[in-house]
């Protein structure tokens, strides 16, 4: 297995180190664009590709930006839905910023004639 792999597969986003504190007191918007986004279907075992548009007003969290990635990057071995990738990633990052607000959009490529986007808005729950 190659170092890079290796980083992904053994990635943990609950650890302390990959989130950091929030220096500034405003509502500020970070707009975070992931266009290589992949997973495992887990009916086919096709791989399924996204681009993951995430977009937060942070609390007194932020997430360190190569966490996001390897963290968006382990769903590439793993065999799970459109639906079900989307609103882990969610609810995953939402309960460990608490952010001010938070909007994902998961822009799935079509395949099979079928083009899947999937929004998941706080505002909106």
């Amino acid at each position: 297995m190659k170092y890079g792999e290796k980083e992904i597969r053994e990635f943990d986003i609950n650890a302390e180190e990959n989130f950091w504190p929030n220096k500034h007191e405003k509502n500020y918007t970070i707009n975070i664009e992931l266009p290589e986004f992949m997973c495992l279907c887990p009916r086919s075992g096709y791989p399924d590709f996204a681009t993951i548009k995430l977009s937060y007003v942070p609390d007194k969290t932020v997430i360190e930006l190569k966490a996001l990635k390897l963290y968006i990057n382990s769903f590439m071995f793993r065999y799970i839905s459109h639906e079900n990738s989307a609103n882990e990633i969610f609810d995953t990052l939402y309960k460990k910023l608490q952010p001010r607000s938070m909007k994902l959009i998961a822009d799935y490529n079509p395949r099979g004639n079928v083009h899947t986007v999937i929004e998941i808005d706080s505002e909106k729950m």
